[in-house]
């Protein structure tokens, strides 16, 4: 599995995104399955409606509903973990949903990730000291 942040899902939706083609292009390569977290969810469903509006939110949300992508859900017993890396990550700072992306990296034992937020994802670990490896050329 591929794991996908925001800034993918925003790039593939936005004609205008300077990322959109590459996004388009991946998505049309890929052979793996893509996860992305419930606050990415969260996160995207937000950024979509407010940049590209309503439309744009329900498209993303009818294509999780008709399986384009899986959900990771974080439980309770992350939240420890939740907070050890935003408190490790404080000065970037790290959001939730990035600290989501790190816990189903950790959880696939993968850090294979769509994201055009290269500087945070060259910065994270997952467990602890594996780096990302950004499947876009994002810079």
């Amino acid at each position: 599995m591929i794991i996908a942040d925001t800034g993918y899902w925003l790039a593939l939706a936005n004609r205008r995104d300077r990322h959109h083609a590459e996004a388009k292009a991946i998505l049309a390569r890929l052979s793996e399955p893509l996860v992305t977290t419930w606050p990415v969810m969260t996160e995207t469903c937000h950024l979509l409606a407010a940049r590209l509006g309503v439309d744009s939110e329900l498209r993303f949300l009818r294509s999780a509903r008709h399986g384009a992508f899986s959900v990771f859900a974080l439980e309770e017993h992350h939240l420890a973990r939740v907070e050890a890396l935003v408190e490790k990550y404080r000065d970037l700072p790290m959001d939730l949903a990035d600290a989501s992306l790190v816990i189903l990296a950790e959880e696939l034992g993968s850090g294979r990730i769509l994201s055009t937020d290269a500087r945070d994802f060259r910065t994270y670990r997952w467990k602890r000291r594996k780096p990302f490896r950004n499947l876009m050329s994002a810079r």
